[in-house]
């Protein structure tokens, strides 16, 4: 299985383009029958987690079987073409799931190969929830912290936030230098194991998952950050 995700920052001008898009792009999406798996998404200002939204930043994210059918989408796909017409920066990431936990719109999206073996040390994480709406500003006042901390942790190389919602869907995706940098945040952290004790005692989400993925190829630059160029992946 090969995933991809792409973040797209819009012109000011153009971000009318970017709503129209995510409403008329559902439908050559839903029609794709090589895709199995789409979310047309917002993203937190300036791409990054736990801010507020930010209009010019959008994200797509694919599940397809093949390679080839990956690269077809992106050669000659209706919302790849929009994206890239409207847009000013583009970041795509191709991932390769390790491993999956939960669901995400009732669905398990990211199918692990048993043959599925790192070939890097770099790791890339998406952690997405579906929040209750009762839980909302609760949730918020927290998940700050431990956002912060996150972008100040040993080994983290990057972040973007992004959802279908800006206030009930919530997903972040993280590169780090080895799984050990993101285990140390995840659970050594002050800041972010406190969020996840929380998380279970006050029941925030009515839906959530966690996916660890192998890099197997980044294009473009994210906020004028290249992480090919930086980090050699």
């Amino acid at each position: 299985m090969i995933v991809a995700l792409t973040i797209t920052k819009f012109n000011r001008i153009t971000i009318p383009f970017a709503f129209l898009g995510m409403a008329i792009l559902r439908i050559p999406l839903w029609l794709n029958t090589k895709c199995k798996f789409w979310k047309l998404m917002g993203s937190g200002k300036d791409a990054q987690v736990d801010l507020p939204p930010d209009f010019r930043h959008w994200a797509i994210l694919t599940n397809w079987e093949t390679r080839q059918d990956c690269d077809a989408f992106y050669k000659k796909s209706l919302p790849i073409k929009w994206f890239r017409l409207f847009g000013s920066e583009e970041f795509t990431i191709l991932l390769n799931p390790l491993s999956s936990h939960g669901l995400w719109s009732g669905k398990q999206p990211f199918v692990v190969s048993k043959n599925s073996i790192r070939s890097t040390d770099r790791i890339a994480v998406i952690t997405r929830a579906a929040i209750k709406f009762s839980k909302v500003k609760d949730f918020r006042s927290n998940i700050k912290r431990a956002a912060a901390a996150m972008r100040k942790a040993d080994g983290f190389i990057l972040s973007a936030g992004v959802g279908e919602n800006p206030l009930l869907d919530q997903a972040t995706f993280s590169i780090w230098t080895d799984a050990q940098s993101m285990k140390n945040y995840a659970y050594k952290s002050h800041d972010h194991s406190d969020v996840i004790k929380l998380t279970r005692e006050r029941q925030w989400y009515s839906e959530e998952l966690f996916a660890r993925f192998e890099i197997i190829e980044t294009n473009g630059t994210l906020n004028g950050l290249s992480i090919a160029t930086i980090n050699n992946v």
